[in-house]
């Protein structure tokens, strides 16, 4: 009796294994369809496709610094400057090479003493000035140290302000030292000029290539330059002053007791 029923249960449960349904898909996990190419091989065979296994990136984990070393290497981070750093870095000095007078603003060179063949003439430590606050004079001047130190001052406190947006770049020289006597007059008092302390501006030259001439653009910017060198210089004369300065403005180191003398 025990093995009749024994039996009949075998038969019941092979029967229903063998009526039950097949799956419709395979239980084995299916390949990223994204990533076909990088299935299993026993995956690949049961889609019937051929593949390599060859994981793109080890299946190992990956430790946190081993991370961070790569991704700094790949793209190296950009610092941005020390502004602060910066901003404590101190403007350059003018350079005082080719100076003279002891101010870096001078440029020329310093010659021998100059001996005049007339009595009142001469200079004792004369020099030649090519430049003076970044301005170059057409002509090398020689004067003497006073002067070119005057001639600074007018340059930064009256000529540059004078001309507003205009850049002088140039400043045409007439005349510096000469031993003659004054506007070349026979028999008249030695000149300013025999002494090394006077100067005659003609003209000006701009930064645009442009250029004015005392004789033809003694206009409202070229007067102010010539007004606001009076104290300056001890003598100022320019275009109506006594009909011998016209073309040009002369300029002056001459003291007087009544003050400076200007027209």
């Amino acid at each position: 009796m025990r093995g009749t029923l024994g039996a009949a249960l075998v038969l019941i449960c092979m029967g229903v294994a063998v009526g039950a349904e097949a799956p419709a898909t395979s239980i084995r996990p299916q390949p990223n369809p994204v990533n076909a190419t990088a299935a299993l091989p026993e995956v690949a065979a049961s889609i019937g496709t051929e593949a390599t296994y060859a994981p793109a990136t080890s299946l190992r984990p990956v430790a946190r610094g081993a991370v961070q070393l790569e991704l700094a290497s790949a793209a190296p981070i950009e610092t941005a400057p020390n502004k602060k750093n910066a901003d404590r870095k101190k403007p350059e000095k003018a350079s005082k090479k080719g100076s003279v007078c002891g101010d870096a603003a001078i440029k020329g060179e310093a010659l021998a003493s100059i001996k005049g063949k007339v009595k009142g003439c001469g200079l004792d430590k004369p020099v030649r000035v090519t430049a003076i606050s970044g301005i170059r004079l057409n002509q090398p001047a020689t004067i003497s140290c006073d002067t070119a130190l005057a001639m600074k001052k007018w340059i930064n406190g009256a000529l540059i302000p004078a001309m507003g947006k205009r850049e002088v770049v140039e400043i045409r020289i007439a005349a510096s030292y000469i031993c003659r006597s004054r506007n070349n007059v026979k028999g008249a008092k030695i000149s300013e000029h025999g002494r090394g302390k006077a100067l005659d501006v003609a003209g000006f030259v701009f930064s645009d290539g442009s250029e004015w001439s005392v004789l033809r653009d003694y206009n409202k910017q070229t007067r102010r330059a010539h007004k606001d060198a009076c104290g300056i210089f001890g003598t100022t004369l320019g275009p109506g002053s006594d009909g011998y300065h016209e073309d040009h403005l002369h300029f002056d180191i001459a003291s007087y007791r009544s003050g400076p003398y200007c027209r």
